[in-house]
């Protein structure tokens, strides 16, 4: 039997890219799961037909709401967020509700509840900024660039004093890029898959190819995020959970290139730059490795393979709040063009 087997969990933003795979694997060790969510961007498909999961939609704001999901759960895993950073430049006070105030909310009532015993939030590598060095460890500066990366920070350290105040068995995870299927944002990876399958003429508009990443598969960081879940160690730390490689955007462009066999022309797209860009994410696992025992399974390679060929059979669509790039905020008009 699983360790798992049974046992109550809520997943908020369980339909999403991230935590529609932690559900399907929580499914797989048997336990008995609520996946949370609002479908802003999650995909009901996305958790269709697993025999564990009972789903609530709903809002992560919603109080009563909440206070119902949280009824008879014995542990909590966070995942619900507004995750694209280029949305927070047009709604920044929405992604402060959403992120920060919703997450303080939610431990609140796991706290008070009689069942959850266990709090497992999944902040972002964003809350670093870019790199003072490198690799980047979990005693790091924290300076975030954008107010999707503030509001991450802002829930991050909340509910990390909230498990000082009351002892409250908590895990702070910090993932480093994540990519795979079940897709719901236009981020990087599937933004050049998608402009590398529709263009003849080889052409890849892009912001800032220069900045470079740590790119993680989608099922090692919820296997990672499971393992924290399930140990005692990892109560009271946060944890980074990243690849301990880093690859320019512009190198990714030529191996993602070579792997579907077309040559590309990068054109540098002005308007995609964003204002207060992180130059640089590089994770130190160390930390990962020694208290959960956890290592990058998935090459990268072999993940782009998986995801390219994902989105092949799988065509894309990106619900609100995108509309491409906020053009209030840049002061064109119209979308971005696939």
């Amino acid at each position: 039997m699983s360790a798992l087997d049974d046992v109550k969990i809520l997943v908020t933003g369980g339909a999403g890219f991230l935590g529609s795979e932690v559900v399907r694997q929580l499914n797989d060790k048997n336990a008995d799961i609520t996946a949370f969510d609002n479908f802003s961007s999650g995909k009901k498909e996305y958790i269709k037909g697993l025999r564990n999961v009972k789903l609530i939609e709903g809002d992560i704001c919603d109080d009563k709401l909440v206070t119902k999901a949280l009824k008879d759960q014995e542990q909590v895993i966070h995942l619900a967020a507004l995750p694209f950073i280029p949305d927070c430049y047009a709604q920044p006070g929405e992604f402060f509700r959403v992120n920060a105030i919703a997450s303080v909310n939610l431990m609140w009532k796991s706290i008070r509840s009689e069942t959850v015993r266990k709090f497992v939030y999944i902040s972002s590598s964003e809350v670093y900024g870019t790199a003072k060095y490198v690799p980047i460890d979990e005693q790091h500066p924290t300076l975030p660039h954008s107010t999707y990366a503030v509001s991450k920070l802002s829930a991050d350290r909340a509910l990390f004093a909230m498990y000082k105040e009351h002892d409250f068995p908590t895990v702070i995870i910090r993932p480093f890029n994540t990519f795979g299927p079940n897709i719901t944002q236009p981020y990087i990876i599937p933004e050049i898959a998608l402009q590398l399958l529709s263009r003849k003429n080889g052409r890849i508009q892009l912001g800032n190819i220069e900045a470079s990443r740590d790119f993680t598969y989608v099922t090692d960081i919820a296997r990672g995020i499971l393992m924290a879940l399930q140990s005692k160690c990892a109560i009271g730390e946060t944890i980074n959970l990243g690849s301990g490689k880093s690859i320019k955007i512009r190198d990714l462009v030529f191996l993602m290139a070579k792997l579907v066999g077309k040559k590309v022309k990068i054109e540098q797209d002005k308007t995609r730059f964003r204002p207060y860009d992180v130059e640089c994410l590089l994770c130190d696992n160390r930390k990962a490795k020694k208290i959960l025992g956890w290592a990058p399974q998935v090459t990268m390679e072999e993940g782009l393979k998986k995801t390219i060929n994902w989105i092949v059979n799988n065509p894309i669509t990106f619900k609100g709040p995108f509309r491409g790039w906020y053009q209030s905020y840049y002061g064109g008009s119209g979308n971005v063009q696939k």
